[in-house]
């Protein structure tokens, strides 16, 4: 019997609540893998009641989850209670969360669960409770360490219609551009080539690289970083047996006719890659964390303060990204 997916509770006053309840709710229409949140069960219960929906709930052990799920949405206590109103963050909120994600990945790491799925955080929050991590991707980081060695994290975002992959992530871009190097390509592609082939079965995956700069740099006229820092990377990683293409200009790179091409692009910074996959599989895309020793995904999107509560949040990212994790489990024998 497979292992159920570890669902973490998000920021409480986000609608990470929302599109928890309304995904187990469609669990028998669309036959979605067993999942336990980690939360507050009367912060559910009272959030699903806001809602007008009717939801059964179980207090379990996570050993316990895969046989409650198809009567009830199991809930796996952290200890840390919620008490945050939709859009409006408490001082419950950061602790709820990090206690949510700690668990999970001690969860799926002693063999409880076999994948963690991520609601979305709100940085903002965290940060004013002393959070000095950028993001999840990172705090997963740290969480995955070993000894002395911490796993170097590589962001992916996968839908259907596009796969992209972040070289560098939560940086503003002065920073990105200072912070990129050939290194960095290298090391973040070797780990994009052993997940394609070890999550998601590819036996040959093909890769295409941006530029960093208009029209990857017009030959160094609009920059050099393109000659001096992208292609020799490329040419390091084509030594390796890779298929590999680049640099090449971002702004032909998406188009129907060039993703065909590719089975995963490699960009160089956050933007170049989000704004693209976000635009042709909004509702589709999910985010996977590479080069950890677990599974990891999350829906695409934000806390969405605006709608929390209001019954207006679409759990199809989360429903995707479920999935993704089960699927990836699955090829792993996880």
């Amino acid at each position: 019997m497979a292992k159920p997916l570890a669902l973490t509770s998000g920021e409480p006053a986000g609608i990470g609540p929302d599109i928890t309840i309304k995904a187990w709710l469609r669990r028998s229409e669309l036959k979605l893998p067993a999942f336990y949140l980690l939360g507050d069960r009367d912060f559910l219960a009272h959030r699903a009641k806001a809602l007008g929906l009717s939801v059964r709930l179980a207090d379990v052990r996570a050993e316990e989850a895969e046989a409650a799920f198809a009567n009830a949405l199991p809930v796996v206590a952290t200890g840390q209670a919620a008490t945050a109103a939709p859009g409006q963050p408490d001082g419950t909120s950061a602790d709820a969360a990090m206690a949510s994600i700690r668990q999970a990945v001690a969860d799926v790491i002693a063999g409880r669960a076999s994948a963690v799925v991520t609601n979305p955080i709100a940085k903002s929050v965290l940060y004013r409770a002393g959070f000095r991590h950028p993001g999840h991707t990172e705090f997963l980081a740290e969480l995955a360490a070993t000894g002395a060695h911490t796993p170097q994290p590589v962001m992916m975002l996968w839908s259907p219609a596009l796969v992209v992959v972040p070289v560098t992530i939560h940086l503003a871009l002065r920073d990105a551009i200072a912070r990129l190097s050939s290194e960095l390509i290298v090391s973040t592609v070797r780990i994009v080539v052993a997940d394609l082939k070890a999550r998601f079965g590819l036996a040959h995956p093909r890769l295409a690289v941006s530029g960093l700069n208009p029209h990857a740099g017009e030959d160094g006229s609009l920059g050099t970083e393109d000659l001096t820092i992208v292609a020799p990377a490329v040419e390091t990683l084509r030594g390796e047996g890779i298929d590999i293409r680049g640099p090449l200009p971002a702004d032909t790179m998406f188009h129907d006719a060039a993703r065909k091409t590719y089975d995963c692009a490699i960009c160089m910074y956050h933007d170049q890659a989000l704004i693209p996959v976000k635009t042709l599989a909004f509702d589709e895309a999910v985010n996977v964390t590479l080069g950890l020793p677990f599974i990891r995904t999350s829906p695409d999107h934000g806390t969405a303060f605006d709608i929390a509560g209001t019954g207006k949040a679409d759990p199809s990212s989360l429903i995707a990204a479920l999935r993704l994790a089960a699927r990836i489990a699955a090829t792993q024998g996880a």
